[in-house]
């Protein structure tokens, strides 16, 4: 089982490990950083980050709960009270031999789980690129349906990426979770 715990600056060298190619970071954050990661390059990343008096994005570490260890991160951003949506952003499951065992799917549904019932959210979205095949499958399985195609949105090298929208509303999670 995963759970999410706040992500702080005490977890930056964890996330800094993982991270360790540029095509990597670019796929985790787009052009949010530059790379390599670095301490000082995410402090501005947590500040103010976790409030739930004045949400506005959340990070966390996905802890497996069986051996305590760090497995993941994820965040939920872009939080619009009026709007009651918010979009998950950052979706990374560390170790490249750890993938394929749910850890994904456990990181997203607990993250579905703060948005709709902790935060009251009606929408919760995401952009994941074409070629993640696996990460869109992940989300369909958590009940996101795929939106639309933004095509050729991020250029790396001589290639383009194309971004997959994806979106899950607060009824059809609420009918998976009586399901």
């Amino acid at each position: 089982m995963i759970v999410l715990e706040p992500f702080t600056a005490d977890d930056f060298s964890q996330l800094m490990e993982w991270v360790d190619d540029e095509r990597l970071m670019k796929e985790w954050s787009g052009s949010m950083f530059s790379f390599p990661l670095t301490q000082s390059g995410l402090a501005w990343y947590v500040e103010g980050a976790n409030d739930m008096n004045d949400p506005d994005v959340f990070i966390y570490k996905a802890v497996e709960t069986a051996t305590g260890v760090t497995v993941g991160h994820i965040s939920l951003g872009g939080i619009s009270q009026r709007d009651r949506a918010g979009r998950i952003t950052r979706v990374l499951v560390g170790k490249s031999t750890e993938r394929r065992r749910g850890i994904c799917q456990g990181m997203v549904k607990a993250l579905l789980r703060i948005g709709f019932e902790d935060l009251k959210l009606h929408r919760i979205s995401l952009g994941v690129y074409d070629f993640n095949t696996a990460a869109i499958k992940c989300y369909l399985k958590c009940g996101f349906q795929q939106e639309g195609v933004l095509r050729d949105v991020v250029r790396h090298d001589d290639d383009y990426w194309s971004l997959v929208e994806m979106g899950i509303l607060e009824d059809e999670w609420r009918a998976l979770q009586a399901g």
